[in-house]
């Protein structure tokens, strides 16, 4: 917006003009701004948000140092949400249709936490809104951003054709980009050769509308990844600085590939997907990363503010959407593993307590507590109904914090590796 504003005021000399079109350019300033931004007027919200009385309502788990934590600011992801989109509108070319999508899905899942977060202090409603209608607010947006990619004559792919020759004793192979940009229903996945998959694979029996259907499978997908990894996310929220470092470390990740897939050499030189016009996906997730950067200032342990719903289901369906936009969806099982697993240890939490109390009349336990970092947290109860009481001792929060960054760390390093594994 700043480009467009200077050269209507005849202020966009030829050497701004030449910054300005530099990605790395306006990615390391949104990062900065949005650092700034979430450090300076972080602090001004999170003395708002306590004259307000927006404090966390904390129910005694028995967890150490939890009930110090009640009335800590909550709805601190409106820092998070401010600190994205100011950069972006700042920086990023609003007539990208990624960029659009990215700041849809912003204020969408911001919004729909919001209201969360919203109806537990304020109204006192504990549950805050109903699962059903955060569900309905996720595949909205799952399907605002599948028909998008679908009918969007401005989302394409540019393919890559591998030619492979040479002599007994050596060979060799190069890559050219085929120069066509099309729509496609391909995406990435690891350890193949070309790293490709086409959803209409799936749908060939339907013969001449084969791409039909691999776009509505697609969409299903989007679907599932953006529920799944909000979800997660919001799980994940539960020790201080938890999901924000999470969140940044996958967003270094996710960069990453963006970058690469945007630019026609490097990505024809590795063999990946380039995806014409997604640099401006550069831009937004430099900001996102800089915010959450920002964010964790106040958030570390221990907290000054946590981010509530308003953050947490925010980032995780912005992890999904950007990871989608760019065909990268199937490898956030591997990236996005700790979110998940913190969805999966809820899920059999639940489902084995059930079980066990309609077989025994008692409900027992797989873990000491879900999600899975409280398991971590909480002190093994001995004679209890519980199938893996260890460790003994609970762990302090603030490790078990250190922990889970370094274990996506590993996964993050892992995802790119899987891309050469083949």
């Amino acid at each position: 917006m700043l480009h467009y504003l200077f050269a209507q005021l005849g202020l966009c000399g030829e050497t701004f003009a030449r910054l300005s079109g530099y990605v790395t350019v306006r990615s390391t300033a949104a990062f900065i701004i949005a650092l700034l931004c979430a450090t300076i007027i972080g602090r001004r919200i999170i003395n708002r948000l306590q004259l307000m009385q927006m404090g966390e309502i904390v129910r005694n788990l028995g967890l150490e140092g939890q009930t110090k934590k009640q009335g800590t600011p909550t709805m601190g992801g409106i820092i998070i949400i401010i600190s994205i989109l100011l950069p972006c509108l700042l920086l990023g070319n609003l007539g990208n249709v990624y960029m659009v999508l990215m700041v849809v899905a912003t204020v969408w899942l911001g919004t729909l936490g919001f209201a969360d977060d919203y109806l537990k202090i304020r109204r006192h409603n504990k549950d805050g809104m109903s699962g059903k209608f955060k569900i309905v607010g996720q595949v909205g947006l799952g399907l605002i951003v599948g028909i998008t990619m679908m009918c969007s004559p401005s989302i394409t792919i540019r393919e890559n054709t591998t030619y492979e020759y040479g002599s007994a004793n050596a060979e060799v192979v190069e890559v050219v980009s085929d120069g066509r940009d099309v729509k496609s229903t391909r995406t990435t996945i690891p350890f193949v050769k070309n790293n490709d998959f086409d959803y209409a694979s799936l749908t060939s029996w339907m013969g001449s509308h084969a791409a039909e259907g691999g776009w509505i499978v697609f969409v299903v997908v989007v679907i599932l990844a953006v529920a799944a990894t909000s979800n997660g996310a919001n799980l994940t929220d539960g020790i201080d600085g938890l999901a924000t470092g999470v969140s940044a470390i996958i967003g270094v990740a996710l960069l990453a590939m963006a970058y690469l897939g945007s630019n026609v050499i490097y990505s024809t030189y590795l063999n990946i997907m380039y995806i014409p016009g997604s640099e401006e996906l550069v831009v937004y997730m430099a900001a996102f990363i800089g915010a959450l950067i920002g964010f964790l200032w106040y958030n570390a342990f221990p907290a000054q503010v946590f981010m509530g719903d308003t953050g947490s289901l925010t980032l995780g369906g912005i992890i999904a959407v950007f990871a989608i936009l760019i065909h990268k969806e199937l490898l956030i099982p591997l990236l996005c593993a700790v979110f998940f697993v913190e969805d999966l240890s809820v899920i059999i939490q639940t489902t084995y307590f059930k079980y066990t109390r309609r077989k025994y009349g008692e409900g027992r336990r797989v873990f000491k507590m879900a999600p899975l970092h409280h398991h971590f947290q909480k002190d093994a109860v001995p004679g209890a109904a519980v199938v893996y009481n260890t460790p003994a001792a609970g762990i302090h929060e603030a490790k078990i914090t250190i922990r889970f960054w370094i274990i996506t760390i590993i996964l993050a390093a892992l995802t790119f590796v899987t891309l050469k594994i083949r």
